[in-house]
C-alpha cells in the first residue's frame, strides 16, 4: 500500500500497554507512576462511526470499559461533544481553566494554539515517548504535534480533502466524470453547468452541480483558492498574502458558481455543514452532484449513506491540483498530579495502538498515523480510500501561526461576505488584510 506520509524509519514499534508508565526519557519524578493513581480521568470526543444502534461513541465506550476493568480504581468519564462545537467548547473550557484531561485536538488546526502550549495548558508527552516509540509514526504526523522540539500529543489519524462525485447524477445528466479523477477548472465548471437541471419540468432547478460551505476552522473550499497559486501568509508568516490577484480570482470563481453561473444552490458558501452533506448523500435529497469533503465522508458514503460515487481531485487552475491535509490526535491538558499525568498518558496510549488505528481507518475513513497500522493495509478492499490516499502528495498544510485561529476567523468571515454577494473577493481580501495585519503586528 502506498504510504501517505514520509516514514521516520522502516522499523515499526508497537507501544506497550503497561499500566505503569515510567520515564522513557526525562526524569522519573516528572513522569510519575500510573499505578499510584486512583480516580477519574475525563476525556472529550466527538461522534465517530455508528454501531448497529447508531451509537457513534461505541468504540471509545468499549475501550473505556476495557481499561477500567484492567485498572481498578480508575474511572474514565467520556463527555460527548459534537465536532462542530469542539473548538468553541474547548476554548471556553481553557478560558475557565476547567478543561478535560484528554481532548481530540488537531494542533496543526485552530482549536489549541501555540500560545496554549507556551502557557502550559497542554502537557508535553516527551516523558512517555522515547525515540524508538516515535519511529512507528509518520514524520509529518509527529511534526503536527511537535513544538520547540517537544511532543504535545499522540497523532491517531491523517486526513485530506477530496472531491466526491455522485455518479448516479452524472449518469442522469449524461455527464462523463473526469478520467482518473483529474480535471481542469474549466472542465469542472462545464460539468457543474450540465449537472444543474430541472428534473421534473416545473421550471425550477432541482439539482445543482456543486456546493460547499464556509466557516472558521473548516477548509473544504480552500483548495479551490490555491488553484492559481498563492497562500494565506508568506513563508515566514509575517505577511498576509491571500489578497494576491491569483487568490482573489480563485475566490471569486468559486463564489460565482452561485452568484454568476447559478450552478450552486443559495446555501453555497453558508455555514450549514450537516445540511450541505445531506444534500449530497441523503438518498431522499441528492440535490447536489459534487461536493468536497474530508475522507470521513468516504466512509459515510460507503456506510450509513450508501452512495454510488467516485473520488476525484480538486480541479487544477494555473497550478496543479492541491488539497488540504490535517492530523488528528489526542492531547493531554495540564495536570497537577504527576501520577494522574502518567495514568492519562497510559490511557492515551491504550487508545492509540496500531490495532486501534487500523480499526479506525477501516471504519472512520482516516489514514493511520502509525506506520505499522498502515502496513496492515486497511484499504486493500477500498478503492475509494486508496484513490484518496494517492492525493497525499498534493497536500498543503495550513500556516502554523500562533494566532492562526484569529487569522482564520478574519479570513473566513470575509469569505462568507463574498459568497453572500455582499463584497467582491478583492474587497473582502483587502478588508481581511487590514484585520490580519493587526494580528500580525
Amino acid at each position: 500500500m502506498k504510504k501517505v506520509w514520509k516514514k521516520s524509519a522502516l522499523a515499526a514499534l508497537t507501544l506497550g500497554l503497561a499500566a505503569t508508565v515510567l520515564a522513557a526519557c526525562g526524569d522519573k519524578e516528572e513522569a510519575g507512576n500510573a499505578e499510584e493513581f486512583k480516580g477519574k480521568i475525563t476525556i472529550w470526543d466527538g461522534p465517530r462511526w455508528p454501531d448497529a444502534d447508531d451509537n457513534k461513541f461505541h468504540w471509545l465506550e468499549e475501550k473505556i470499559k476495557e481499561y477500567e476493568e484492567a485498572n481498578e480504581g480508575v474511572e474514565i468519564d467520556l463527555v460527548q461533544v459534537p465536532w462542530a462545537e469542539m473548538g468553541d467548547k474547548l476554548g471556553v473550557a481553557i478560558a475557565g481553566k476547567a478543561w478535560p484531561d484528554i481532548a481530540p485536538v488537531d494542533i496543526s488546526g485552530s482549536s489549541v494554539s501555540i500560545d496554549h502550549i507556551e502557557q502550559g495548558v497542554v502537557e508535553s508527552l516527551d516523558p512517555y515517548f522515547d525515540k524508538d516509540a516515535k519511529k512507528d509514526f509518520y514524520e509529518n504526523a509527529l511534526d503536527a504535534y511537535t513544538y520547540d522540539g517537544k511532543l504535545y500529543g499522540i497523532p491517531n489519524s491523517i486526513t485530506l480533502h477530496t472531491m466526491l462525485l455522485n455518479l448516479d447524477l452524472f449518469k442522469e445528466a449524461g455527464v462523463e466524470p473526469p478520467k482518473d479523477g483529474k480535471w481542469t477548472y474549466d472542465e469542472f465548471l462545464s460539468a457543474a453547468e450540465k449537472l444543474t437541471f430541472d428534473r421534473d419540468g416545473d421550471g425550477k432547478t432541482d439539482v445543482h452541480g456543486f456546493s460547499t460551505y464556509i466557516m472558521p476552522g473548516y477548509y473544504e473550499a480552500w483548495p479551490f483558492f490555491y488553484k492559481n497559486g498563492g497562500s494565506p501568509l508568506n513563508e515566514d508568516l509575517t505577511e498576509f498574502t491571500f489578497d494576491s490577484p491569483e487568490v482573489v480570482k480563485a475566490i471569486q470563481d468559486l463564489a460565482d458558481l452561485k452568484l454568476k453561473h447559478k450552478v450552486a444552490p443559495e446555501t453555497h458558501g453558508g455555514n450549514d455543514v450537516g445540511g450541505t452533506f445531506q444534500a449530497w448523500a441523503n438518498e431522499e435529497q441528492r440535490t447536489v452532484a459534487m461536493q468536497p469533503w474530508a475522507t470521513w465522508a468516504i466512509g459515510a458514503a460507503q456506510g450509513k449513506y450508501p452512495t454510488n460515487f467516485m473520488v476525484a481531485e480538486y480541479p487544477s487552475g494555473d497550478k496543479d491540483a492541491s488539497t488540504i491535509g490535517g492530523v488528528g490526535g489526542w492531547v493531554m491538558m495540564h495536570q497537577e498530579d504527576v501520577n494522574k499525568k502518567a495514568a492519562v498518558a497510559d490511557f492515551m496510549k491504550f487508545i492509540s495502538t496500531a490495532d486501534e488505528q487500523y480499526l479506525m481507518a477501516q471504519n472512520y475513513g482516516i489514514f493511520p498515523a502509525r506506520i505499522s497500522a498502515s502496513e496492515m493495509d486497511p484499504f486493500k478492499d477500498n478503492p475509494e480510500m486508496t484513490r484518496a490516499m494517492e492525493m497525499s502528495d498534493q497536500v498543503v498544510m495550513l500556516p502554523r501561526h500562533p494566532e492562526w485561529r484569529k487569522i482564520d476567523e478574519a479570513i473566513q468571515n470575509e469569505l462568507q461576505l463574498v459568497f453572500n454577494g455582499e463584497k467582491t473577493a478583492e474587497q473582502a481580501m483587502a478588508d481581511a488584510k487590514k484585520a490580519v495585519d493587526k494580528i500580525l503586528e
